[in-house]
């Protein structure tokens, strides 16, 4: 009887060694290491309970049916049905989804990716309510979301190299281009809605990042009520002490950024006319540390 409480514990301590290594790794991770830790959960959840997960999480074609599963509008996003589906969105997502982090912030990764996803859903509403009435299948996947994002880094620096083994050096604009063939391509087949979806993703993408190099951030309000909803479950702070000499500490704060967002946009420019490979290595590091902020 010891041995086997012995044994017992020492199940439990393995895997709540176990629980605590993947809460570490989390927590560790940055925004796009989470989205695709987040969905691989989801995939063996929706393995595991495919038909309920579908039938409430995955979009409808029909608006009637949407109108009483709103929620699947953003929920369709996380839902992939099987392991190649998923692979492909996820691999894309991590060397994409981390370049995308040296050129964006954590919460511009966050509007283009669940934007592009609604955008995405939207239209595909949209298509099967006003052009094809025909019964089609719940819309599922990252596509849509992924396609934005790598559409979105595409148009900012469109000539930066990503080195491809047994193939070498292709620039960025090209597999963005590819990608989108191919969702044209499947614009062919008779269940056309993920296509529809993934198209309008990176028409979506392609815009936003036009828009914030005018200056114009179209997905802040989004941003805004993400901040709300995180703010609510903050704990407030109170602090005994009050703020001293807080105008100069700001202004010092704002000119060092600036300096920083000058410089950021001029390697920038750099890149879009010269390529990343003609950057110095200082440059390079600098690119590098500030896409970690």
């Amino acid at each position: 009887m010891l041995g086997i409480g012995n044994k017992t514990n020492l199940n439990a301590g393995t895997k709540l060694n176990i629980i605590n290594d993947i809460k570490h790794a989390f927590n560790k991770a940055n925004i796009t290491e989470k989205i695709i830790y987040v969905n691989v959960f989801l995939f063996f959840i929706t393995v595991l309970l495919n038909k309920y997960i579908i039938e409430w999480f995955a979009l409808p074609s029909n608006l009637d049916s949407f109108l009483y599963k709103p929620w699947t509008l953003i929920t369709y996003t996380f839902i992939h049905q099987n392991i190649f589906h998923v692979l492909s969105n996820l691999l894309v997502l991590y060397y994409i989804g981390n370049l995308f982090l040296n050129f964006y912030t954590k919460k511009q990764f966050l509007n283009f990716y669940f934007l592009g996803g609604i955008f995405g859903g939207v239209i595909f509403l949209a298509y099967y309510y006003f052009i094809d009435k025909t019964a089609a299948f719940p819309l599922a996947g990252a596509s849509a979301a992924v396609t934005t994002i790598f559409i979105a880094i595409a148009t900012k620096i469109p000539r930066y190299a990503i080195r491809l083994r047994f193939i070498g050096s292709v620039e960025l604009w090209v597999l963005a281009a590819i990608w989108v063939v191919l969702s044209i391509l499947q614009l062919a087949n008779p269940d056309k809605g993920s296509a529809i979806a993934h198209l309008s993703g990176a028409i979506f993408g392609y815009i936003y990042s036009k828009q914030l190099e005018q200056g114009n951030d179209i997905g802040g309000w989004f941003e805004g009520i993400v901040d709300y909803f995180t703010n609510l479950f903050k704990p407030k702070k109170k602090s005994p002490f009050k703020a001293v000499y807080k105008t100069k500490s700001r202004t010092t704060t704002q000119d060092v950024s600036l300096t920083r967002q000058r410089k950021i946009n001029d390697i920038l420019d750099k890149i879009s006319k010269s390529g990343y490979e003609s950057l110095s290595q200082e440059e390079k590091d600098f690119l590098f540390r500030a896409g970690k902020k």
